[in-house]
């Protein structure tokens, strides 16, 4: 009987020690992970995230840029971590979804070993081609690209990368053939576009809008499912010419794995309070970014899809990764 009343005292008072750390969160700064460089969208997204949750939830919120690897390093610091919350990760599409059936060896599994916190927010990714290309639409560009095979040459962050998914299954869609350009990044392919070095480019609107504003580059459309509010007027979706054809890419908030659900619920709120706050919806906004408001539930079956999808279709091209 006493040893009953012992564990159950034990039990009552694990319980309390739980409750107080848990209502207690955060107590310390939180360090929120980039696996990029500085400067990029998904740096420009995380700082503006983490000033906000910073005020929300009275702690300072670090961002550490930790670039590498295609964002591996970075993630894998955040897969390692304690789950106590402290430790988070603002990965990508690409980190999570891509990098697993891309890369010969992973230090960590894109799925497994993550909780997913909050899905922050879609980049429209945009089909742009230089000035000398002689087309307006899309139409036209599949007809030049079909005319002149193998002379145009399309630019993209890196083996592996997003742009270049974009790139390989608008080839196949098309019926076509580009010649690939892999920079280190997607800065230098972004200028090497406007400078027309290379004639094509599937990036970000983060990166390319402004040259297309500039009349330095001209956009054809977004690979997206569906037309963006936040594009020109009458931008349209690959799709809509290449029936079948899409491409969306996310970022979203994650932890470690074996997050506690109380903590996950807490940070979910935060952080879409934060991306909901209108000076950071109109910066997200100017930038072709549309914030996403989801429960971590949804999120994880987001990530769970696109990894099946995107895994099936790199392994099904034959994509590697640097």
């Amino acid at each position: 009987m006493i040893s009953h009343r012992i564990r159950a005292l034990c039990a009552t008072a694990l319980l309390a020690v739980a409750g107080a750390a848990s209502a207690a969160y955060p107590d310390k700064p939180i360090t929120l992970i980039v696996p990029w460089a500085p400067g990029g969208s998904t740096d420009i997204l995380a700082r503006a995230l983490g000033e906000r949750m910073s005020k929300s939830l009275g702690q300072t919120v670090i961002v550490d840029n930790r670039a590498g690897a295609s964002g591996n390093i970075g993630s894998n610091i955040v897969a390692k971590a304690r789950p106590d919350g402290y430790t988070l990760l603002v990965g990508s599409m690409s980190t999570h979804a891509m990098n697993p059936a891309l890369m010969a060896s992973m230090p960590f599994k894109g799925v497994e070993d993550f909780t997913p916190i909050a899905q922050l927010a879609n980049v429209i990714n945009t089909m742009v081609v230089s000035n000398s290309v002689p087309v307006n639409n899309l139409k036209e560009f599949i007809a030049y690209a079909k005319a002149n095979p193998g002379k145009l040459n399309y630019a993209t962050a890196g083996q592996g990368s997003t742009n270049h998914l974009s790139a390989v299954l608008f080839e196949k869609a098309a019926g076509i053939t580009m010649v690939h350009v892999p920079y280190k990044g997607g800065a230098p392919a972004v200028v090497d576009t406007v400078a027309d070095q290379t004639q094509v480019l599937f990036s970000a609107g983060t990166q390319t809008l402004p040259h297309v504003k500039s009349g330095k580059l001209k956009l054809l459309a977004v690979t997206e499912a569906k037309r963006s509010a936040l594009m020109p007027e009458g931008v349209p979706t690959v799709g809509e010419t290449l029936p079948g054809y899409e491409l969306g890419v996310w970022y979203g908030l994650f932890g470690p794995a074996n997050m506690p659900k109380e903590l996950v619920d807490q940070l979910n709120a935060a952080a879409n309070a934060a991306m909901a706050d209108p000076a950071v919806k109109a910066r997200m906004d100017s930038l072709g970014v549309e914030v996403v408001k989801a429960t971590p539930a949804q999120f994880a079956t987001v990530l769970k899809s696109d990894a099946e999808r995107y895994g099936k279709i790199i392994r099904e091209l034959g994509i590697k990764g640097e």
